[in-house]
């Protein structure tokens, strides 16, 4: 059937001296005043996926401390950063079950604003300074997708569990407490790609030296456009910034991790060669800020 000519045409209309843009015809009032942090912009501003900043989260985190193959590790790091001679191969793996709100009581909508993440950091150096870098991290909720590459988290998609501590005690409450055993577990496409198992021994008396190093990041944006795709929109190494950090109930133990070897992804190519360490915590914390350390974009 052939197409009306009157139908939606899309023109290129002058928006300056020499420069152009592709648009609809339109004269709907209100255009070019969309709304929202994040996309998709909307009227209101209510279809973002994520709220403006700051951002505020609470949550519980089981991970295992380990030792790779330093190879392996310093094969992940970016441009900017190097392994750090005294830890290379030393790295982190968190299994988080977190809460979030903004400002408007986002927590209230926790089908929304609960999310489940797992990532793994190793260990490495911006110039003189100690860090941690974040190759691989994996989410359940699409919100927490895009905050994530808002700040230079590689984020995708998985799906994620460890097991939970209540207060009311019973066989299944799994307290905090010597003996007391979590699991966790990450999978992908239908694929494990991690599992992990902790043993709690002794409490933590400053939960925070379990955060010791602030942990950077790649905010990488391509470009689509034929002729610019070595040409990254935005390549910035940046530095994740934290306000009132707070850990609470942290206790250390023994640790299991695998890494089981998988189709489409390299998480493996980081197996433990040697663990150091369990652990669990409560933790909390806002974000409101992000620190660029180099602009390497056009």
């Amino acid at each position: 059937m052939r197409q009306e000519s009157t139908n939606r045409r899309i023109s290129i209309k002058s928006s300056g001296a020499g420069s152009g843009s592709i648009g609809a015809e339109s004269n709907a009032p209100g255009q070019g005043m969309l709304k929202g942090f994040t996309v998709p912009k909307s009227q209101f501003g209510q279809a973002a996926l994520t709220p403006p900043p700051p951002w505020h989260f609470a949550g519980d985190a089981v991970g295992v401390e380990f030792w790779t193959d330093p190879d392996a590790t310093a094969a992940t790091l970016p441009r900017g950063l190097s392994p750090d001679p005294q830890s290379n191969g030393h790295a982190v793996m968190l299994f988080l079950d977190w809460q979030f709100t903004a400002q408007d009581d986002e927590y209230l909508e926790p089908a929304r604003y609960q999310y489940r993440e797992a990532l793994v950091l190793v260990d490495a150096m911006y110039a003189d300074v100690p860090v941690m870098w974040c190759p691989y991290i994996y989410v359940d909720n699409d919100a927490a997708l895009a905050r994530g590459w808002t700040q230079g988290f590689p984020k995708k998609t998985g799906s994620i569990f460890q097991t939970r501590s209540f207060v009311a005690p019973g066989p299944a409450a799994a307290p905090t407490a010597p003996g007391s055993r979590f699991g966790a577990s990450l999978s992908a496409h239908g694929q494990r790609l991690a599992e992990a198992c902790v043993t709690l021994r002794k409490p933590v008396e400053d939960g925070l030296s379990l955060l010791a190093r602030p942990t950077v990041l790649l905010r990488y944006f391509p470009s689509l456009v034929a002729g610019c795709r070595d040409k990254p929109a935005v390549d910035e190494l940046t530095m994740s910034v934290t306000d009132n950090l707070t850990v609470a109930g942290a206790w250390i133990g023994t640790g299991e991790l695998n890494f089981p070897e998988t189709n489409g992804e390299e998480l493996h190519s980081l197996a433990p060669r040697r663990i150091e360490s369990g652990f669990r915590y409560s933790l909390s914390f806002s974000t409101s800020d992000l620190k660029i350390l180099e602009v390497r974009g056009p």
